[in-house]
């Protein structure tokens, strides 16, 4: 299955299957922040501001399996720090598709004059993701106790990741 996925910018046309897997790992309640599901509305506007958005697209089928959003973490003197998102659809996981994701994405952030590619909030339980990017070379910054509120209303730890692009 990895060899036949392509990283990409996406276009219009990905944005009914991007908010379908990022509204499914919103629902799930143990990864995003955020709690609202995205409309077609909001979708289009939340993608849209981005600094880049890019798709998996299957090669053979041109289904759109995951996606990334990548944006400036703040402004002014630290605008030069990157934060990004990661969503594959779950039925894929595990098939190296967040990875060839983390990848494309921290290309792009160097392209972008981004000089860190920081992660604010990896729930600690999110063991995956987390060997992923220490494998990258990412750091731990530490941890912050309690620092996410999952979908149960249960709190877990969050884990600061960065990488120096």
């Amino acid at each position: 299955m990895q060899d036949m996925i392509i990283i990409r910018g996406y276009t219009p046309k990905d944005i009914q299957a991007m908010i379908r897997i990022w509204n499914e790992v919103v629902e799930e309640g143990i990864a995003f922040p955020q709690e609202e599901s995205l409309t077609e509305e909001t979708g289009r506007e939340f993608f849209a501001v981005q600094s880049y958005c890019g798709v998996a697209e299957n090669g053979e089928t041109g289904e759109i399996v995951g996606l990334y959003i990548l944006h400036p973490n703040n402004v002014g003197r630290c605008g030069h720090i990157a934060n990004a998102g990661y969503a594959v659809s779950s039925r894929l996981r595990g098939c190296h598709i967040g990875e060839k994701l983390v990848c494309h994405c921290i290309r792009q952030a160097r392209d972008a004059g981004f000089g860190i590619l920081q992660f604010n909030a990896v729930v600690a339980s999110n063991v995956h993701a987390r060997h992923l990017y220490e494998r990258i070379g990412f750091h731990q910054l530490g941890t912050i106790p309690g620092g996410f509120r999952l979908k149960n209303g249960t709190y877990e730890d969050i884990c600061p990741y960065y990488l120096k692009l």
